[in-house]
């Protein structure tokens, strides 16, 4: 998609800190994204096309068999032959027909200028769940040994530096204030001082949850539609994958239907659509990530740092693949028995017990699934 130029930094290489003794080396390349560059970008490639944009809040949207009409907060009247909403998490639009109650994963980072960092310049780091930082504060450290949170940091030089706190996930999820409190514990175990702030940002994505009906008259795409990564929280890149799928098959049912009023159903069209977003294979691939996260939410601390060493471990086509949802059911079931084998006998015990009614209600859904 030529999105190369939006990228910040990248690295050859990532760290994952296990605990105080336990450190992966991860030979994956990763990088940083400028998300104005993007988003500037994306508007420059919509104004060149000859997109119309509007300012206004949309309150209403009625559909007709060959239409639909958007109903704006100013009074105006928008006719559209397809909507496509792309609101994220409010679901503005797209409508859900069962109860929403998703993890949540909830981060506090920050762009800053630093005396100095500990970090290595060709490498970030990709997960740190140590919590040596904790001991001089009982209260911070057992709440973290209940729902652990852990560093995400990006070097781009010796004082330039993205660091950033994450819950992986909880229901419900972790206060800011709790985060940016261990966030704080944290720099200055490792004695990073913060000579300024560039940018800070503040998320909390919905994770799981289920998916909007399917199909309906109004397309969603990113969150609207589902699509974040169960158990990471990864959402861009599988977006702007589907980007394409999405906007190549509305071309399609246009051209084909399009030409004539007459034989233009806008349902028939956005049931396409959906089909082309969501087939059976992605459905069935993401029952899958919800049984994970569905094991992560019920793990501490130990119990985390026993599944992610087992996880890196794992031949890198697994985690690779899992990480980056190219593994489809089939491959992640023999994702799950390699993870499970190679797992300590403390963690197998631990999927056993924990893992059994996620897996239950995993298989119900599948079964389902038409």
């Amino acid at each position: 998609m030529d999105l190369l130029d939006c990228l910040d930094a990248s690295w050859p290489g990532a760290t994952v800190y296990i605990n105080e003794k336990d450190e992966k080396l991860l030979s994956r390349p990763y990088a940083r994204v400028n998300r104005k560059q993007l988003k500037s970008k994306m508007m420059q490639k919509c104004i060149s096309n000859g997109v119309q944009f509007h300012q206004a809040k949309v309150v209403k949207v009625i559909h007709e068999e060959t239409k639909s009409f958007l109903i704006c907060n100013d009074g105006v009247k928008i006719q559209a032959k397809l909507v496509l909403d792309a609101t994220g998490f409010s679901k503005c639009l797209v409508k859900y027909d069962k109860p929403y109650n998703p993890g949540y994963q909830v981060a506090y980072g920050i762009l800053a200028e630093v005396e100095s960092h500990p970090f290595d310049l060709d490498k970030m780091v990709f997960m740190d769940w140590r919590d040596s930082h904790l001991s001089h504060n009982p209260q911070l450290k057992s709440r973290n040994a209940k729902i652990p949170t852990f560093l995400y940091a990006m070097p781009f030089s010796s004082n330039r530096i993205f660091l950033e706190e994450t819950s992986l996930v909880a229901r419900p999820g972790l206060s800011f204030e709790d985060i940016q409190q261990r966030m704080i514990a944290r720099l200055k175990h490792l004695n990073i001082k913060i000579k300024s702030i560039e940018e800070d940002e503040k998320c909390v994505i919905p994770m799981g949850g289920p998916l909007p009906i399917l199909p309906q008259r109004v397309i969603g795409i990113g969150g609207t539609a589902g699509m974040v990564h169960p158990s990471t929280g990864y959402m861009v890149a599988r977006t702007l994958a589907a980007a394409p799928l999405v906007a190549n098959s509305i071309i399609k049912y246009l051209e084909n239907d399009g030409n004539s009023e007459n034989n233009f159903l806008s349902g028939a069209v956005s049931e396409a659509v959906w089909r082309e977003l969501w087939p059976i294979e992605r459905r069935r691939q993401r029952e899958f990530f919800c049984f994970g996260m569905d094991i992560l939410l019920k793990l501490d601390l130990a119990g985390t740092r026993r599944f992610f060493s087992a996880f890196f471990d794992l031949e890198p086509r697994y985690w690779h693949g899992f990480l980056s949802s190219r593994l489809f059911l089939k491959e992640l079931l023999f994702f799950g028995l390699a993870l499970f084998g190679n797992a300590s006998n403390e963690s197998r015990l631990e999927i056993m017990m924990k893992g059994t009614g996620p897996l239950v209600k995993m298989i119900n859904n599948l079964v389902r699934e038409k």
